[in-house]
């Protein structure tokens, strides 16, 4: 195990750890994107965003497109190269504001983590309809972790901490649970060569209807590419 630090809330922090990454000139067959903040107060990242969109969804954005090239050179087609991108069932309620992406008219912890949860999902459908049609051996799926007993809790109000504290051991599943689908998603050979799906429980399982919207993949799409700096180009193919 070797450890490369990269701070998915920096957009600096991300180039230079791709950087470091491909100039050790390895392959690369599973990428998770798991990193993420929940309720926290409106506060921004360093470039600016809002740090729910920023860190759950802008950093991944980035850090996937980035490493999509050596991601390709490292799928077969008999054992495509994974990208797994953790989700929430909150997505479920989530609405993307596409004029106000930074929930600047008006913030809400609940409504700014959704929206970035819900983008994630989004994206990886997009990213999926592009990766098929460049015919690249590399599948991104959508992984719902379930309710898992984490420090992820650690903004919500005291009286849903005491709660948790007296019912995680009944209702909330250990991070080794939690990262049972995660895991699922990267290795198991049932899902091998399939992507655009999301996995709940090990099992493929429908998302919000929201997240089927092809138009609202690709308008997503363009205003990340724009938010981060890289080339739309992709988004051209149909």
């Amino acid at each position: 195990v070797e450890f490369l630090y990269c701070d998915l809330a920096s957009m600096k922090s991300i180039r230079q750890f791709v950087q470091q990454f491909r100039a050790k000139n390895c392959p690369l067959h599973v990428l998770v994107n798991n990193a993420g903040v929940m309720l926290v107060p409106e506060r921004k990242t360093e470039d600016g965003f809002e740090e729910h969109f920023g860190l759950n969804y802008l950093g991944h954005f980035l850090l996937t497109n980035l490493l999509l090239d050596t991601l390709k050179r490292s799928g077969t087609h008999s054992h495509n190269a994974r990208i797994i991108t953790v989700s929430s069932a909150t997505h479920y309620v989530g609405k993307l504001h596409l004029n106000d992406l930074q929930s600047r008219c008006s913030y809400s912890p609940h409504g700014a983590y959704a929206q970035s949860k819900l983008a994630l999902v989004l994206f990886t459908y997009r990213l999926q309809h592009l990766l098929t049609a460049n015919g690249s051996h590399v599948t991104a799926n959508v992984v719902d972790p379930g309710v898992v007993n984490t420090e992820l809790y650690k903004h919500v109000f005291w009286v849903v901490k005491v709660v948790k504290w007296m019912t995680a051991w009944l209702f909330f599943k250990t991070p080794e649970e939690g990262a049972s689908t995660t895991i699922y998603a990267a290795v198991s050979p049932e899902v091998e060569g399939a992507g655009g799906c999301y996995l709940y429980n090990e099992e493929r399982t429908k998302s919000a209807d929201v997240a089927y919207d092809e138009e609202l993949q690709r308008r997503l799409w363009t205003e990340s590419c724009k938010m981060v700096g890289i080339s739309d180009e992709a988004n051209r193919l149909p």
